[in-house]
């Protein structure tokens, strides 16, 4: 790997900021100050910038209690974005696997590892998102088996894949989808003239939204949790 890349993999600065440090001798390479950005490194190598040795990360993977109000991107500048929610390192490098409406609440999965949000986003896999709906008109004894069906969405050429719905009172459900379309739980509720008036994603895949989470806090997946995303 060049210097200059690995600099900025290890730290906020930009591609220009780092050839800067590299080129004033602020980077030493195995205790030499190296000032050429260009130069090839390897795993073997000590580097120290600012009295301090740099260490690429592995990959990180993060689940986020996603407030009202908030957005899912990655736009720094962008004051209601979840990822100003988070205090890490290299938060450029991050992105979100499966986004949320601004309406939206709950589980949030963030990941530098493109391979494993594939997994979840892509409808090939047929990942389950669990999602708990409030709703405005009284469920109706038919909607589990509708669900099931799979719902005819409007200007869509065929129906939503079979969805698992669980009645839990009569104005709340809990639905299972295996597809992500725009609005899509929304759009299938409002098919069966029906309007969502929340929801909140409790569940992807077998991850499950950590109940210690207040709105607005993340922590680490577990190995487990990682590696349930196959």
């Amino acid at each position: 790997m060049r210097l200059d890349k690995f600099i900025c993999a290890c730290t906020e600065l930009s591609r220009t900021q780092a050839k800067k440090a590299i080129s004033k001798g602020g980077v030493f390479v195995d205790d030499i100050a190296i000032k050429d950005p260009t130069a090839k490194i390897t795993d073997q190598n000590k580097i120290m910038f600012l009295g301090a040795r740099l260490m690429l990360q592995g990959a990180r993977y993060i689940m986020l209690n996603k407030p009202l109000e908030t957005v899912c991107t990655s736009i720094d500048d962008d004051a209601r974005s979840v990822m100003g929610l988070l205090e890490v390192e290299n938060r450029k490098d991050l992105h979100i696997a499966g986004r949320l409406d601004i309406d939206t609440t709950g589980l949030v999965l963030i990941t530098d590892d493109g391979a494993w949000s594939h997994r979840i986003t892509s409808p090939k896999k047929k990942c389950g998102k669990r999602y708990r709906v409030g709703l405005a008109e009284v469920v109706t004894e038919d909607v589990s088996a509708q669900f099931k069906q799979g719902i005819q969405l409007k200007d869509e050429a065929k129906p939503t894949r079979p969805a698992e719905l669980a009645v839990l009172s009569s104005n709340e459900v809990l639905l299972t989808i295996h597809e992500g379309k725009y609005h899509q739980v929304k759009r299938m509720f409002a098919a069966l003239s029906n309007r969502v008036v929340s929801l909140h994603r409790e569940k992807v895949g077998s991850i499950q939204l950590d109940e210690t989470l207040e709105e607005g806090q993340w922590r680490y997946l577990t190995e487990a949790e990682i590696n349930s995303v196959i």
